[in-house]
């Protein structure tokens, strides 16, 4: 555990070599990486974090908390307090939303990022306001009627289906994890730290000067077009497509993910 600016952050470091930090998604939790980790541990020492409200990490009650420049200050205040001055970012929805405003608003602690499946955020005020009235029925629903409710609602949703294709162990697996969720910390998240809450860094993008990396699964055709747009405004951004696979390409497509990130890593080297 790592204690920040009042709370505790569940921390994991595996292997040795330049920091890579790993930031799962909402309703996850670091044990997303189950399949990441030990092949990237071989030449980094990869650092995978449960986000504010998530996993083992604490569960404040006060909404604010969650507001994504503070998660985003969470993980350079993390890294800085293990000891290293810049690392690589890894992020898959929320967790790339969340790494995308760490590299936008401290340039100097990331040296590379990696998006998975992620948004820069709503540009649309009126999108804005949709999102937000989604997002606080899904809270209402998290404290009204339950995580189990919450999950079965959540994992009918189109992005997922793709994941029905695991292995029937694989899928028991996720579902355990998020059936632990904490309904403070996801309802919190929600409110605070949803696509419709935090600002849009669509217009910082041109001001990252470091390698972006946008990861999409082949079936995923709202994120492809996201990542299109991200990288059109980037200096120096590529996309890799997943064949095979949907939303959650290290989950459905772990081999191919795992050679992805690390080409990409090992290029910059």
């Amino acid at each position: 555990m790592v204690l920040i600016n009042g709370d505790n952050l569940n921390v994991k470091l595996t292997g040795s070599g330049p920091p890579l930090v790993a930031l799962h998604g909402f309703a996850g939790d670091m044990s997303t990486w189950a399949k990441f980790v030990p092949e990237a541990a071989k030449r980094y020492t990869v650092i995978t974090i449960d986000l504010l409200g998530h996993g083992g990490s604490d569960a404040p009650s006060e909404p604010e908390r969650y507001r994504i420049d503070h998660p985003a200050q969470d993980v350079t205040v993390a890294i800085r307090e293990l000891g290293f001055s810049k690392t690589s970012l890894l992020g898959y929805p929320m967790g790339g939303r969340i790494a995308l405003a760490s590299a936008a608003l401290v340039p100097d602690f990331c040296a590379s990022l990696i998006l998975e499946g992620a948004s820069p955020g709503l540009t649309s005020p009126e999108a804005r306001v949709r999102r937000q009235i989604k997002d606080e029925a899904l809270a209402d629903l998290i404290l009204r009627d339950g995580i189990e409710a919450f999950i079965n609602h959540w994992e009918k949703q189109p992005l997922f289906r793709t994941q029905q294709s695991l292995p029937p162990q694989i899928r028991q697996q996720i579902r355990g994890q998020r059936l632990k969720s904490n309904p403070i910390g996801l309802a919190n998240s929600l409110r605070a730290a949803g696509l419709g809450m935090q600002p849009s860094f669509t217009d910082l993008l041109p001001t990252l000067n470091i390698p972006v990396l946008c990861i999409v699964g082949e079936y995923d055709r709202k994120f492809t077009l996201i990542a299109k747009r991200i990288c059109g405004r980037l200096r120096n951004g590529r996309i890799a497509v997943i064949p095979g696979a949907g939303h959650a390409t290290h989950l459905e497509k772990p081999q191919d993910f795992n050679k992805v990130v690390l080409d990409f890593l090992t290029s910059l080297e």
